[in-house]
């Protein structure tokens, strides 16, 4: 059975096709590239997904949105790569160390089931202004609530504080054989701690103290600032038009 058979459905998830629900499958204004139009499939889960269903969606390229799941399906385009490391193989270069070192010596960092409260919201319409994501208004509890922590899998928050200050917050959603960083916000005057990095270094920490292989670590965009730095976390895969390819891009 091909993938193409189904509409171009990712065929490493083609197993839970009938567990999901299409939702949405048109044309729209592409989140990533200014003037491109991006075809992003939307799907909402039916039944109960098990572990290694979150594992099948997401080696085919699916990411959540609070309780929907999509894919990027905008041939000719293929700017958006979903990106995945083996934590095994994962190389923590100096760089990374004097991040968590610094993490280590001055800041608190506790995993926990995802939180909706003002500090949260107020953080993550700091970041959206300080890092000049896009020009939507404001967001309150309920927009909060409906994109991070209402979930139609595991998922988990990583708390970041500075002492009392609260600074960054992590979502990652967990599966049988691997984990998927969903959204990272944090305060844009704790640039000095690399919030972004520490995250991601967590999240890969988690996935190998909980004997998780795979760090699926979204969508990597060349020409996209807020996505490229993905390319420094090596060795890593991307899924290019449906396989999954070795990429050995050292920059850290």
């Amino acid at each position: 059975m091909s993938a193409s058979s189904h509409g171009g459905f990712p065929v490493q998830a083609l197993p839970v096709l009938d567990r999901l629900m299409k939702v949405q499958d048109s044309a729209s204004e592409c989140p990533y590239l200014d003037s491109t139009i991006a075809r992003m499939p939307l799907y909402y889960p039916i039944q109960t997904l098990s572990g290694r269903e979150v594992d099948l969606l997401l080696e085919g390229g699916f990411r959540r949105s609070g309780t929907l799941l999509y894919y990027t399906h905008c041939a000719p385009c293929f700017a958006c790569e979903p990106t995945r490391l083996d934590v095994g193989k994962f190389r923590v270069g100096s760089s990374f160390k004097r991040v968590l070192k610094r993490a280590e010596r001055e800041l608190t960092l506790k995993w926990q089931l995802p939180i909706v409260d003002e500090q949260r919201v107020a953080l993550y319409n700091a970041h959206r202004v300080g890092r000049g994501l896009g020009n939507s208004p404001a967001i309150g509890d309920s927009e909060y609530h409906a994109f991070l922590t209402d979930s139609c899998w595991p998922t988990l928050e990583l708390e970041i504080c500075q002492g009392d200050r609260l600074i960054g917050v992590s979502i990652m959603d967990v599966g049988e054989n691997s984990i998927s960083a969903v959204y990272t916000h944090f305060d844009p005057e704790a640039s000095r701690y690399s919030v972004g990095t520490l995250a991601v270094l967590k999240q890969v920490q988690w996935a190998v103290e909980h004997q998780r292989r795979w760090a699926y670590l979204g969508l990597y965009v060349a020409s996209n600032p807020h996505l490229n730095y993905k390319a420094r976390f090596v060795p890593q895969q991307r899924l290019r038009q449906g396989k999954w390819q070795d990429v050995e891009i050292d920059r850290t």
